[in-house]
Formats: C-alpha cells, structure tokens, sequence
C-alpha cells in the first residue's frame, strides 16, 4: 500500500501490521482518518490477511482528534456534519473489519484513540500505555460511547468529567487489556496473538467475528440463536470438514479459507 503516507502497512505471515504515523503524536487527521478506513477495507478483501495490529510509531497511539486539522476543514454549511461522519466511519472500519484486529497500545490513546481501541477485538497495552477522555479540557466529548464498552460506569464517567487517565498496569488490573508488557516486548505480544489467530480457518475466525460483532447488541435468545445458526453454516465449509478430519488423525489441519 504505497499509496498511503500516514499510516505503514506491513504484511508478513498472513498478518498486517498497522502503523500510525502523523507526528509529532498521531493525532487523527483527515488524512490519518481516510487511510485507516481504506486500508482496511482493502484487507478486509485480501485473502492472504488473517490478522491485524494496529499500534502508534513513537512515544503515543494516537492523541485524538487533529483540532488544528478539525478548524481548518470545519468553515461552512454541512463541514461538521461530513467530518463527523467521516470519524464514525473510522471507528467502523475498524470494528467492521472482516479480520480481527489487535490493538498494540504503545502508548496514550485519547479521545479518537479510545475509540480506536474500544473497536478493535483484542487489546494489550505497554507499561507506558494509557487510556483517556480528555475533551472536558477543551470544550467537547470523546469517545465515551466507545470506552463504556471497556470501562464501568463510575469509571468512564471519572475519565469523562475530569480527564483522568487510566495507565497501562491498570488496564490490566481492570482486565481491559489481556497483558500489560514492557514497551519493548508490546509488539511480540502483539504478534503472539495475531499469530494464533492466523493459525486458524480464516472461513471460522471472519465468521466469528461477524458474529460476534452482531449478537453483541442482542438479547440472550435472539443472539444464541444466531450464534447457532452461523454455527451451522460454519461447520458445512471445506475448513471445517478439514479441522475435524485433523482432529481425528490427530494432526495439524490444512486451511484453505472457504
């Protein structure tokens, strides 16, 4: 994906590394924006991807919203409205990624970042990490919708009315994050996990996803009974017939994706 200038993309091993790259703090520009949203509606088509992470070049994740950025596109009728748009879409491109994506938080992740976060599928976090909603400070609201998927009520309402941050170690005290590393061991733990994921049928791990993705918002009859129902269409695919035949001769199955 030469085409991209924010935001490194790297694919090795049926995983895409995602690399946000806006200095100085990977603020959430426009153009940081567009890219994520395109490269991954380009992965969610490549069927040499099984797996991504996304993570921050240097010191932070992404610091939020480009408010400098955000004043010089917001002028005239209708500018705030296909800005926001733009952000949701973002946010979902993310989430709605037809592979799971793993979040590498190398840092602070605020407002945008949150949000950012809250979308992808599984979460680890350096011991410089942190969590945070810190437009109270500047006259706006973050993320909240997103971060209630992560944090009790009394603790995103503390972040959200008075900045507070929520460091790595105590994300995962929280168990918010599945492990809190050193920053030099974040990505490994990053790839450990993607990696694992790769292993399995892509046919089961974009399905399960999906489903997962669908019953979240579902009553406990209505999303089971989904659940069921993909579950019988998953097990009538070539992977799956694969991974029971392996199963039984007690070997490491073959996976062809469909």
């Amino acid at each position: 994906m030469d085409d991209l200038t924010q935001l490194k993309v790297v694919i090795a091993d049926h995983i895409a590394t995602l690399t946000m790259n806006a200095p100085p703090v990977n603020a959430l520009t426009r153009v940081l924006n567009d890219e994520l949203t395109l490269a991954l509606d380009r992965i969610s088509e490549m069927d040499e991807v099984r797996a991504v992470i996304l993570t921050g070049e240097g010191k932070v994740f992404c610091a939020g919203a480009d408010l400098k950025g955000r004043a010089e596109m917001i002028k005239g009728p209708g500018d705030l409205l296909a800005h926001s748009r733009r952000t949701r879409e973002c946010f979902h491109a993310i989430r709605e990624c037809a592979k799971p994506v793993v979040a590498a938080i190398n840092g602070a992740a605020l407002g945008s970042g949150v949000a950012m976060v809250a979308s992808s599928d599984i979460l680890v976090a350096s011991e410089k990490a942190s969590l945070g909603l810190p437009e109270v400070d500047v006259g706006l609201l973050g993320g909240c919708r997103h971060a209630m998927r992560l944090f009790s009520h009394s603790r995103l309402r503390r972040m959200a009315l008075t900045g507070y941050r929520v460091g790595g170690p105590e994300l995962h005290r929280l168990g918010v994050v599945e492990a809190c590393t050193t920053p030099e061991g974040l990505m490994p733990a990053a790839l450990e996990i993607a990696a694992a994921i790769a292993s399995k049928s892509p046919v089961s791990t974009r399905m399960g996803k999906h489903t997962l993705n669908v019953i979240e918002d579902l009553s406990l009859r209505d999303g089971y009974r989904y659940e069921q129902d993909m579950t019988a269409i998953i097990g009538k695919t070539e992977d799956a017939k694969e991974a029971q035949l392996a199963f039984k001769e007690k070997r490491s199955p073959v996976f062809k994706g469909r």
